[in-house]
């Protein structure tokens, strides 16, 4: 069990202890519920009555929190990013380094003195596994894959033949990188499938979510940019390149071909049709659907997509159409009668 005094913590995490730091600490809780030998922390001073009360060993703050007389407190520049700190101090270790027993790994895979396969993994011929490289229990690993250093490959994940994972890269259970591309051409009287031969390439510091997909390319390379974070259960098709630093939050599906610069945010259910350009830094709202092309620095979000305030007016104005149908038809019979009364006139004056 990992444990720290709270000056020791106080340094780790660049605060300023405001309080008695004899206290050991062994993790991190919710401020509602942390105990006497864990951190907390309170993300503004709408909590002050929180952390009042609080049992922890110490509470995160900023700066500019007020003074809590029963409290200590670790007040930093940004506490948000001291109480990230806080969290990787207490992050579980990864357990032991080897070959488990039941692994499978072929002669000829080239694997780093300190690698870690663990129980039922699979390594097929030619891949080469670099320093520091986990891979969990049951993940298959196929031929001439190339795992860069400290890259952690989660249970039951699949990397099939010619992948290619760059350093520090996690992949969480479930992925599969490298399946075939989803292309199919009529023939006759049938889908005829088109093969599937290029690969994955995934660049450094990627995260890829847990029964996330993404296809192996046609012809050349389907690609994940450096520092990019992909959410659980999501779908990028072939020949489809990401470019540094997106996010794909959980959902978001991706079709062939399309390229999404750096930058680029997709919310939750995003769907983007095939051959799509979306620019740098765009940020595209939940359960959208991109049918064309965006320009870079863009707030896009509806289905189709369309700018975020013109969609918002608009959708701001369907709630209204109840009570304008409403208006509409009480002015329809309005005009109705009306109508009568000048056809009753009429007549009266014929007569």
């Amino acid at each position: 069990m990992k444990n720290y005094t709270l000056q020791d913590v106080a340094e780790l995490i660049g605060a300023t202890l405001d309080g008695a730091g004899a206290d050991r600490v062994v993790g991190v809780a919710p401020l509602d519920s942390a105990g006497p030998t864990q951190l907390a922390y309170a993300q503004s001073k709408k909590q002050l009555d929180q952390v009042e009360h609080s049992h922890a060993a110490a509470v995160i703050v900023d700066d500019v929190f007020p003074m809590v007389a029963e409290t200590v407190l670790l007040r930093a520049p940004d506490a948000k990013v001291a109480f990230i700190r806080a969290l990787e101090l207490f992050v579980s270790d990864s357990g032991a380094v080897g070959v488990h027993a039941s692994a499978v790994v072929a002669s000829d895979a080239e694997v780093a003195a300190d690698v870690t396969i663990e129980a039922l993994a699979v390594v097929e011929a030619g891949s080469r596994l670099g320093p520091g490289v986990r891979i969990r229990p049951g993940s298959y690993i196929g031929r001439n894959v190339h795992i860069g250093t400290d890259s952690d490959i989660g249970p039951n994940a699949v990397l099939l033949d010619d992948t290619v994972v760059g350093e520090r890269c996690r992949l969480y259970p479930g992925v599969v990188l490298g399946a075939d591309g989803y292309g199919y051409h009529w023939m006759e009287d049938h889908h005829h499938k088109i093969p599937q031969l290029g690969r994955v390439v995934v660049e450094d510091d990627v995260e890829i979510g847990a029964n996330t997909c993404i296809d192996r390319a046609t012809l050349g390379e389907t690609r994940i940019g450096r520092g990019s974070k992909l959410d659980n259960l999501v779908q990028v098709g072939h020949n489809t390149e990401l470019g540094k630093h997106v996010i794909l939050v959980s959902q978001v599906g991706i079709a062939g071909s399309c390229t999404l610069e750096d930058g680029v945010v997709a919310g939750g259910q995003v769907g983007i049709a095939d051959h799509v350009r979306i620019g740098a830094r765009t940020q595209i709202g939940a359960r959208s659907g991109v049918m064309s092309d965006i320009d870079p620095g863009e707030k896009v979000w509806g289905a189709p997509t369309r700018p975020i305030g013109q969609a918002m007016r608009e959708q701001a104005a369907l709630g209204k159409l109840p009570e304008l149908l409403r208006n509409f038809r009480r002015q329809e019979q309005e005009l109705a009668k009306l109508r009568d009364r000048i056809h009753q006139l009429e007549q009266q004056s014929t007569n």
